[in-house]
């Protein structure tokens, strides 16, 4: 410790180590602000790419200051000459005064390289122009088709007007598919021109609102409009020949229009799913008498009053409705194909033998004068239905199924049945049974090991247990 008035002690270097120290020095690479590598610019001036800006440009120095911080951050982001890779360029001595243009509040500015772009409206650099995409009109899309062809696709070509297709060219069209365009209206005198021989028109995904227009299209055996904006089933008259009328994902609110539709002894298939329909009762009325399949997912229906007069039905889809009771279904004896899942069920009970029926049917049996409606009451035990969708409810047993002897198909996922004695009693008779979908329930969940093992024990018969075949 050095006292007062005593001269501290300087440590003493020997003369060999002072000399190392120097030549060390001279060896010393340049620091990584000031490297050797310099870049020549465009205007001939000449920059270190670590270089700071001249003395007096950052006024107090923050500039260096900065640098030394970032060098010190990120030391390793340099390569062998230094460089941090950060352009840093000099201020310019000759800079534009204060009152010329570009210039900044400190009488420093940047010189443009094309200044008369901000002088000159019409100004144009066509060097460095990039060709757009040219996009043909609509009348000419179609300038490359045969006359006598009888389809026509044009999917996704940004049409707006069926009239600039000029289809009165093509004498034989029978099928027009227009899917994914523009087309906002079926009002259309391209569409008449066509009339005669137009059997199939696809407009599925456009912007139609209103189906003014299809009454022309009197040989119309499928009409698809499909994801559109319609709200109300009109102009549907005379059209005598539909078979199939899909209608899909549109803002149909009711049945209300279909009562006109003259083809009550053609239209197979209809086809309004994802709409805002909220009762099928009126459906019973419109003497659909070769209806196969109906597709009704995704509306807000609560009951299914109204399938009734509907002898020929097949299909049935209602999946996301709001629907708790299946007893109307025993209406339908030709039904095949059930779809109720992502419902409101909590029973299957519904789907029973009605009551009485066994015993008129015994009656029946003893005499030959009443075989006839034994017949009728043995159908109406929904005895030709094949698949059976009822997942994602709240199931707790497959009671109500038992007469069910075709079944071939049953998809339970996600629901509550707990117990595989239930399915083996509900289930095990079914000699058809092919396929089983029951994941999702607490019999899978509580033991998903065995799980597959004792289904097998349960339905021997079966061949598809979930998505796996049974090996």
């Amino acid at each position: 410790m050095v006292q007062d008035g005593e001269t501290p002690a300087t440590a003493v270097v020997p003369e060999d180590k002072m000399q190392q120290t120097t030549q060390e020095q001279q060896d010393e690479p340049t620091t990584p602000h000031h490297p050797q590598t310099h870049i020549t610019l465009a205007d001939g001036t000449t920059a270190a790419p670590g270089a700071t800006p001249a003395d007096g440009d950052k006024g107090d120095g923050e500039g260096q200051t900065a640098d030394s911080t970032a060098a010190t951050a990120s030391p390793g982001l340099r390569n062998s000459t230094g460089w941090d890779g950060k352009l840093r360029l000099p201020k310019r001595d000759a800079s534009p005064s204060p009152t010329e243009e570009g210039a900044d509040s400190n009488g420093k500015g940047v010189v443009l390289a094309n200044p008369e772009a901000l002088s000159d409206p019409e100004y144009s650099d066509d060097e460095n122009v990039v060709p757009g995409e040219a996009i043909a009109a609509d009348e000419d899309l179609l300038n490359d088709e045969d006359p006598d062809t009888e389809e026509i696709y044009a999917t996704h070509s940004r049409i707006h007007n069926v009239d600039a297709l000029r289809l009165e060219r093509f004498k034989k069209l029978q099928k027009l598919c227009l899917r994914q365009n523009s087309i906002q209206s079926l009002h259309s005198d391209g569409l008449k021109a066509a009339a005669d021989t137009l059997q199939e028109l696809d407009l599925y995904d456009n912007l139609v609102v209103h189906m003014r227009g299809v009454e022309h299209l009197v040989n119309l055996t499928s009409l698809d409009l499909s994801f559109n904006k319609i709200k109300h089933i009109k102009h549907l008259k005379p059209l005598t020949k539909l078979v199939d009328l899909y209608l899909v994902a549109n803002k149909v609110s009711s049945l209300e229009g279909l009562e006109d539709l003259p083809a009550a002894a053609t239209l197979r298939m209809l086809e309004l799913g994802s709409n805002r329909i909220r009762s099928i009762a009126p459906l019973s009325g419109f003497g659909f008498v070769a209806l196969e399949e109906l597709w009704l997912a995704k509306n807000k229906i609560t009951s299914l009053e109204g399938l009734q007069n509907l002898p020929k039905l097949k299909l049935l889809s209602v999946q996301s409705n709001r629907i708790s009771d299946l007893s109307p279904l025993h209406q339908v004896p030709t039904l095949e194909e059930l779809y109720v899942s992502h419902n409101m069920l909590t029973s299957l009970e519904s789907l029973r033998l009605p009551t009485g029926s066994q015993a008129d049917g015994a009656e029946a049996e003893k005499t030959e004068s009443t075989s006839t409606d034994a017949a009728a009451n043995s159908a109406g035990t929904l005895s030709r239905l094949r698949v059976l969708d009822v997942s994602n409810n709240t199931l707790t047993s497959f009671a109500g199924t038992e007469h069910l002897h075709s079944l071939e198909e049953v998809w339970a996922s996600y629901n509550r049945v707990a117990d595989f004695a239930d399915v083996e009693r509900c289930l095990g008779d079914k000699t058809k049974l092919e396929t089983v979908y029951l994941e999702g329930n607490p019999l899978q969940l509580r033991g998903p090991a065995l799980y597959r093992n004792k289904v097998r024990l349960a339905l021997p018969q079966v061949t598809q247990i979930d998505a796996s075949k049974c090996l």
